[in-house]
Formats: C-alpha cells, sequence, structure tokens
C-alpha cells in the first residue's frame, strides 16, 4: 500500500492511497468460489456451478462490496501508518484503474495539534458573598410576600395595592390586539404594565372609570406597536391591599419545618442563600476560567466538528421548544458562533485533561451528585438513583471531569477575592 499526505488547509488533509490490484483481484475471486459452493442458478446444481457463470451472476456486486471493504480497511491503516487524527468522515473520490493499482483520494479535517501557553496568567476574580442579618429579613418577606393575601379597601390605590380593572385599548380610534383584558390584575409598582399605563392605575378607586394614554417603546416587542401612542378606557372593580402572614412557628411549618419553629426556618433559609449564592459563584468563576483559558489559547478547529455541534444543538433546541417537524426548527446556522466556542473550549479542555492526567473517583462523583441534589427535599433517595443508573452516570462523568481541570487552571492562576453583597451580587444583570 503506498500512501501520499499533503496539505491543503490548515487543518485538511489530503490523502492518496494506492492499493495494488492483486489484493483486490484475490480477495474477489475468493469470495467467488465461497458463493460458487452454494450459489442456486437455474439449469446447475448446486455447487456444480461453472465459475464462469457465478462471475456473471455475482462478480459485479462482490467486487463492489471487497473495494468497499478494502478502502475502509486501507483508510485506516493509512491514518495510523501517517500517524494522522481524523476529526470527521473523509469525502473519498476513486481514481480509474490502471490495471496495476486500486486508487483513491481522501479528503477530510484533523485535530489540531493543541500547545497550551500562559495558564498561570489566567486572572479570575472571586466574589466572596456576604449575606447579612438585613439579607434575611429580605428574604423573608419575599417568601411571605409569595403567601400573601389580598383584602378588598375603599380607598384610591397607592404603590403597592393590587387594582383589578377591566381595558380596552385603540390607537387612532382603532382596537389592536392583545390591547384588552377583563376583570385583569395589576400590582402597582412591580412593573407589570408600561410605565405610563402603571401610573394612570394610582389612585384610582373601586367604580372609577377613565381614560390614560400610553406611550409604546420604540423598541416594543410588537413592531406594529412600537413608538405609537393609545388610548385606554378603564373600568376599576376594585382596589385591594396586601395582607403578609406573620412571621411565626406556624409559618415555618408551611416551609415544612416540622421542628425548632421559626428560629431553624431562619437557619434553613440563610443554608439556601449560601446555597444558591455558592452554585453562581462557581458558575461565575468557571467563566472568567474558560473566557481566560481561550483568550490565551487560539487554535484553529475543524469545520466538521463545528457543524456537529451546531447540529447537536439544533436538536437540543427542538427538545427543549417541543418542536418535532425540522422545517420549523431554529436555523442551524444560529448556533454557528456558540458551537464554534465549544468545540475550542472542549479541545482545549481535553488537552489539559491529558497532559495534567486528570482523572476522578467515585468520591468525586459522588460529592458532584450531592451537590446536583441538595435542594430536593427527599435529597438521599435521589443520590442514591442517580449513583445506582449506569446510564446517568455516564453522562455526569464527563461533567465532574471538566470540572476538575477548571479547578485545576484556577488553582494554577491567579485569583483574588472580592467583597460583594449578597443583593448586589444575587440582583446583577447578567453580563
Amino acid at each position: 500500500m503506498n500512501v501520499t499526505v499533503e496539505s491543503t488547509g490548515a487543518l485538511e488533509r489530503r490523502m492518496r492511497v494506492e492499493v495494488p490490484i492483486e489484493r483486490i483481484e484475490s480477495e474477489v475471486d475468493s469470495r467467488l468460489k465461497s458463493v460458487g459452493r452454494t450459489a442456486r442458478i437455474k439449469g446447475f446444481r448446486p455447487g456444480k456451478v461453472p465459475a464462469k457463470v457465478v462471475r456473471q451472476h455475482y462478480g459485479k456486486q462482490v467486487r463492489q462490496e471487497v473495494m468497499g471493504e478494502i478502502m475502509q480497511k486501507s483508510y485506516s491503516d493509512a491514518v495510523m501508518q501517517e500517524k494522522l487524527r481524523p476529526a470527521g468522515g473523509p469525502k473519498i473520490v476513486t481514481e480509474d484503474e490502471d490495471g496495476k493499482t486500486f486508487a483513491y483520494v481522501a479528503t477530510f479535517e484533523v485535530l489540531p495539534e493543541v500547545t497550551l501557553k500562559d495558564l498561570d496568567k489566567i486572572k479570575v476574580e472571586t466574589p466572596d458573598v456576604e449575606i447579612g442579618d438585613a439579607d434575611i429579613e429580605d428574604m423573608l418577606l419575599s417568601l411571605r410576600k409569595q403567601r400573601a393575601t389580598w383584602d378588598e379597601v375603599a380607598r384610591k390605590s397607592k404603590d403597592g395595592d393590587r387594582v383589578i380593572v377591566d381595558f380596552a385599548g385603540t390607537i387612532d380610534g382603532e382596537a389592536f390586539q392583545g390591547g384588552s383584558g377583563t376583570e385583569i390584575p395589576v400590582v402597582l409598582g412591580q412593573g407589570q404594565m408600561l410605565p405610563d399605563f402603571e401610573k394612570g392605575l394610582k389612585g384610582i378607586k373601586a367604580g372609577d372609570e377613565k381614560t390614560i394614554k400610553v406611550k409604546f417603546p420604540k423598541d416594543y416587542h410588537a413592531e406594529e406597536l412600537a413608538g405609537k401612542t393609545a388610548e385606554f378606557a378603564i373600568n376599576t372593580h376594585r382596589v385591594e391591599s396586601e395582607v403578609l402572614p406573620e412571621l411565626n412557628d406556624e409559618f415555618a411549618e408551611a416551609f415544612n419545618v416540622s421542628e425548632g419553629g421559626l428560629e431553624q426556618f431562619r437557619k434553613d433559609v440563610r443554608e439556601n442563600m449560601e446555597r444558591e449564592a455558592g452554585q453562581k459563584v462557581k458558575g461565575d468563576v468557571r467563566e472568567q476560567v474558560l473566557e481566560g483559558l481561550l483568550e490565551r489559547n487560539p487554535i484553529d478547529i475543524p469545520k466538521a466538528l463545528v457543524q456537529e455541534e451546531m447540529h447537536a444543538m439544533q436538536h437540543d433546541a427542538m427538545r427543549r421548544l417541543g418542536i418535532e417537524d425540522h422545517d420549523q426548527a431554529p436555523p442551524q446556522e444560529n448556533f454557528r458562533v456558540a458551537a464554534e466556542k465549544r468545540v475550542r473550549l472542549g479541545l482545549l479542555l481535553r488537552q489539559v485533561i491529558t497532559e495534567n492526567k486528570i482523572t476522578i473517583d467515585e468520591a468525586a462523583l459522588r460529592a458532584h451528585v450531592e451537590e446536583m441534589c441538595a435542594s430536593y427535599e427527599n435529597a438521599d433517595d435521589m443520590v442514591n438513583m442517580y449513583m445506582s443508573n449506569p446510564q446517568v452516570m455516564q453522562q455526569i462523568e464527563p461533567m465532574v471531569v471538566e470540572q476538575k481541570a477548571v479547578d485545576w487552571l484556577l488553582g494554577n492562576g491567579k485569583s483574588k477575592k472580592k467583597k460583594v453583597s449578597f443583593k448586589d451580587y444575587m440582583n446583577a444583570p447578567a453580563s
């Protein structure tokens, strides 16, 4: 077998393989003899069919099978011989036979040679989240509001009240889609409605009727309404005041705190806040590490892997959106930027894992699963269920190895802590 390889791009390779024709003919002859022993052809007894007749009936089919198998085997052997690492399947074009050799050209991409650098220069700022008593009280207030009731009042509405109204909107005297509603509850001060609309509901009381003008923003999601001014006829059914439940042992029991009362409930709330903040910190730190790895290690990536990732992301989006008809799927091109980033990170992290011989044991797997299940009431049962399911653990294991690589990068980079309040950190807009 004769093999030649040339680079036709940063990662593309063009490999020409020549196979002696005798190898093909010998295998064809051998198979035709085997076929002839069992072939059933009209006019001949089984096993007595002349070789020429067997070749006439089966020669073309057998030759195609042999050539296909030899191409597959010789391609694998050639790749190993040349120490190539294909990133995807090859595009193969056969050449005309010259009577001496069978030749084909395989074009494919190879995985890039990754040389990691500047890992010690990756900079990370780790949020040190402070949870104070005021944060606990704010969270308790939020939980009380979740279980609030509403009492009707005879006064005019103010911030924090809930008003129940009918409304009918028009633009230039014409009604528009989504512009009307019956007995719609609006809590003032929560920004449920456009500012002009909510402003018009302040100071009204049950039975009031009024018309308010509302200016739609220029970037409003409904293009046909963007930048326009509408008039809304309002009919007020009632005004209601929020009634919060008392913060006591009975309130704690409503959140499944059966022992320890309100004191234990406060501890549970703090633990939940610490866990929630910890998860966010972990995610933020991970993102900084990965961005630093990307920034300091630009590499070429195979188009084939990007295409595979785009396809996978499209199908994942279809599953999440409940789309079954592929014609209705989001275009694959929408996922290109994210797919390229995933592929690039995957190759870099794989190199980090390989170079540093990063592995995990069952204890690390269990710790990850326990963290995943910490928010469940029956956390121990969930952990055991995951750990006893081989298919689930096969999916979790690469995630744990990857996180260990991130931890290694964090430990070898430059990290500093930054104190931040729970409220500011948890309410910060996503970057």
